[in-house]
């Protein structure tokens, strides 16, 4: 089971997923805000069959994502996005499970336990369990510390440290020390392995722009 950061095209680990591509891996169980597009990120292991289960909250883009669930191919489940994001802080904290009313009255709620405050019900979610999560930051150090820009910070700080191996990439590998202490936002010790990436295309998902006069 694998956690995989990013929200749409937008800090995914590009690098890692295409070594994974490479390693012709199959079985996955991946836990992603959803899965990019056909042709980049983690479609490029669904185009490969790859991945037997997305665990995600909501297709997007990915026209083959959306096939394959259809058809029965690939088993998805659908997971309101701050449920999601939440199982995996929760993970990264140790909280075994939350309750939370988002879900509640829905087919998400199938089979979970319900209990009511301040008069709301509320729905009963465990923390992920994973194996491996691929994070990519802007700047790391060689302590594993992790710096991340802009939108790019999206899933992946709650993903960091919420498996039993945290892979980061970064853009910029710089000496443990280096970095300004109050500017980190995730610590060492959550990462187990963190290497330099290559390139980056950093792809915009849609792009939408105003005619010219």
């Amino acid at each position: 089971t694998f956690m995989v950061g990013g929200f749409g095209l937008s800090g995914i680990p590009e690098n890692s997923i295409a070594q994974l591509v490479k390693t012709g891996i199959t079985d996955l169980t991946c836990i992603s805000n959803n899965a990019g597009v056909d042709d980049f990120g983690l479609g490029l292991l669904l185009q490969g069959k790859q991945i037997k289960k997305m665990i995600s909250s909501y297709v997007g883009e990915n026209d083959e994502f959306e096939r394959q669930m259809l058809s029965g191919e690939l088993e998805v489940d659908l997971i309101p996005q701050g449920t999601l994001a939440e199982r995996c802080r929760a993970a990264q904290a140790g909280i075994p499970a939350f309750f939370t009313p988002a879900g509640y009255g829905t087919e998400v709620a199938e089979g979970k336990e319900v209990r009511d405050f301040n008069g709301k019900p509320h729905i009963l979610e465990h923390a992920f369990k994973a194996d491996f999560a691929f994070v990519k930051a802007w700047k790391g150090d060689e302590a594993g510390n992790l710096i991340f820009k802009g939108t790019a910070r999206n899933f992946n700080p709650v993903m960091a440290g919420a498996a039993t191996i945290t892979v980061a990439e970064v853009e910029e590998l710089v000496p443990a020390g280096t970095l300004d202490p109050n500017q980190i936002h995730i610590p060492g010790i959550f990462v187990k392995r963190i290497f330099q990436g290559a390139k980056y295309e950093k792809r915009i998902e849609q792009r939408t722009v105003r005619q010219r006069d």
